[in-house]
């Protein structure tokens, strides 16, 4: 009996928060190695699955870095990367339409289907909603730095989006978008994620990797913070606390909350239900970034 007491006290705490996202779109960036164990990609998906179920408007960004490097050593190819951002050039960039358009984005469609959720691939594949131009970096002494068929994204098709959203469908988005020529690029998956919150005024962006949240002190737990404010984000980033790949996941936050969104979350996948547990309980169990 007690058991099922707290099991409806967990359903009553969640009721005001079901009742404030109701209709409400919400982005979800899936990437890390929570994407590497299939049962945890598909409890994550159970999980918007129950967020669509009772009246949320998910939309799914993935990415698929670890799945693309293991394809390029299976070709006998190096993974090379400047400044972080994988060098792509044109046997990469068929690998890693390949692999995070016919494989990953399939994966996570068919599961969603599986657990009774309407859903469609977004991808170069099939129907594009990521625009992009080429991207170049700055090296020393103000050089120029090529780094292949990689892009920066101009614009998103939020008309799309949002008509399947209305229409009870999840739209899944793979990070390959095309340029105004037609042609294929290479994006950043969390930055791509941060496009889309911005572009359909999501009401929170939530990412979801394999990283704890932010903490002042790296590698002590009980610095980890459940709250951050924009300044004090700023400050984070200007001391250094905020560093390498944490840094576009940040800045994908900061871009959905310029847009207009409300919040904006970064959140460990591999603790079981963490995306309901930040989402519906008072405490959560990642860092929230508020505007």
């Amino acid at each position: 009996m007690q058991l099922a007491i707290e099991k409806a006290s967990t359903l009553i705490e969640a009721l005001p928060y079901i009742q404030e996202y109701y209709g409400k779109i919400v982005v979800i960036k899936l990437g890390g190695s929570v994407m590497d164990d299939p049962a945890t990609e598909r409890e994550l998906l159970r999980d918007v699955a129950f967020m669509n179920y009772v009246g949320m408007q998910p939309i799914i960004v993935h990415g698929g870095g670890k799945e693309i490097t293991a394809a390029m050593d299976d070709a006998g190819l190096e993974a090379n990367f400047v400044q972080g951002l994988r060098y792509t050039d044109e046997r990469t960039l068929t690998i890693a339409e390949q692999v995070l358009c016919g494989r990953i984005n399939k994966r996570l469609v068919d599961t969603l289907e599986s657990l009774g959720v309407a859903s469609i691939g977004l991808s170069s594949l099939s129907s594009c909603v990521l625009f992009a131009e080429r991207m170049y970096l700055t090296g020393e002494q103000n050089r120029r730095l090529d780094v292949g068929f990689v892009g920066r994204v101009e614009q998103v098709n939020a008309k799309i989006l949002q008509v399947l959203c209305k229409a009870d469908t999840v739209p899944v988005i793979a990070p390959i978008a095309r340029d105004r020529m037609g042609g294929k690029l290479n994006v950043n998956a969390d930055t791509a994620a941060g496009e889309v919150a911005a572009a359909v005024q999501a009401e929170k962006l939530v990412m979801v990797s394999d990283t704890h949240g932010i903490r002042e002190r790296r590698e002590d737990p009980d610095s980890f913070r459940p709250s951050l404010s924009r300044a004090e984000i700023d400050a984070f980033m200007a001391g250094g606390i905020i560093d390498k790949g944490m840094i576009p996941k940040v800045q994908a936050c900061l871009r959905a909350l310029d847009a207009g969104n409300r919040k904006t979350h970064i959140i460990d996948g591999r603790i079981p239900h963490s995306l309901l547990l930040e989402i519906f309980t008072d405490r959560g169990v990642g860092t929230q970034i508020l505007r």
